[in-house]
């Protein structure tokens, strides 16, 4: 008989989990803002590290080598197929067959950190035909380092959530004043105008 209890304890979990792959497929979940929200969570202790972070990398492998064998499976030519003309175009495509030439491994490595450009050389790293290991290898390395950094950076800060939310306000305060400012301005310049036409 299926548990509710038992879903909604590890909902969390597949909800990271589906939120890295709708992001993989070109859908507005960036996987930074996913790893950040994992790292708030776990501040909060809705959710624990151990079991996020045995999600989170194996799918962050999975989706990369996902799009590793789309490029290596259809080569150049997946940049005339519709769906993939939208994520690289011909000309980005030969740029980065040059940098694959040039610095091998490392384009993968550091690729992973370049936001916008993740898709590219994963699907690019197929097309220029790297082997799977290094592709693993290098791949593998970079997530540790993301996945490490932006959960760290969603814990801490929710940790200082307090501090952030009266900062919040604090601003609102000012860019309330500021709006204040500028319509009394615009209105008095507008009087102005008025008085000597």
């Amino acid at each position: 008989m299926f548990d509710t209890n038992i879903f909604i304890q590890h909902s969390p979990y597949v909800a990271i989990f589906l939120l890295l792959v709708l992001s993989d497929l070109g859908l507005p979940f960036p996987e930074d803002t996913t790893l950040m929200l994992s790292g708030f969570l776990i501040a909060h202790g809705v959710i624990r590290l151990l079991p996020t972070v045995l999600v989170i990398y194996p799918t962050l492998l999975a989706t990369d080598l996902f799009l590793y064998f789309i490029g290596r499976k259809y080569g150049r030519r997946v940049v005339e197929r519709k769906r993939f003309q939208r994520m690289i175009t011909p000309e980005r495509l030969s740029k980065l067959e040059e940098k694959f030439r040039k610095w091998g491994i490392l384009v993968v490595f550091l690729g992973r950190h370049i936001l916008g450009l993740r898709a590219q050389i994963f699907l690019s790293a197929g097309i220029v035909r790297m082997s799977l290991a290094k592709f693993i290898m290098a791949d593998g390395a970079s997530a540790i380092l993301t996945i490490t950094l932006m959960i760290a950076i969603g814990y801490a800060g929710g940790n200082s959530l307090q501090v952030l939310k009266k900062d919040i306000t604090q601003i609102e305060h000012i860019m309330i004043v500021i709006v204040v400012i500028f319509l009394a301005g615009g209105i008095f310049f507008w009087y102005l105008k008025k008085v000597r036409s």
